[in-house]
């Protein structure tokens, strides 16, 4: 019970990193806050899978999804950090 709450947790605050980013990046049109957003976005959805592979269906290996998704965000923040920098 605990450790699903630690899930949901991760997953809520990383997706309120990612909004508020995304407002920010709204509001100013700085283009690495837009690829930090869209990566904590992806880690929110990645945490709310783990939540879902080890607490929901736990017979269910979501694990590479989960890694597919992860290094996806990684790549979006990367790709911000090398060829979007000013």
């Amino acid at each position: 019970m605990m450790a699903g709450a630690v899930y949901i947790l991760g997953a809520l605050i990383a997706l309120s990193c990612g909004v508020l980013l995304l407002r920010g990046y709204r509001r100013g049109r700085q283009k690495l806050l837009l690829w930090s957003g869209l990566c904590f976005l992806g880690l929110s959805i990645s945490n709310f899978l783990i939540f879902v592979d080890l607490i929901v269906f736990s017979q269910v290996d979501l694990y590479p999804l989960r890694l597919a998704i992860d290094c996806l965000a990684m790549a979006l923040l990367l790709y911000g950090l090398i060829w979007e920098t000013e």
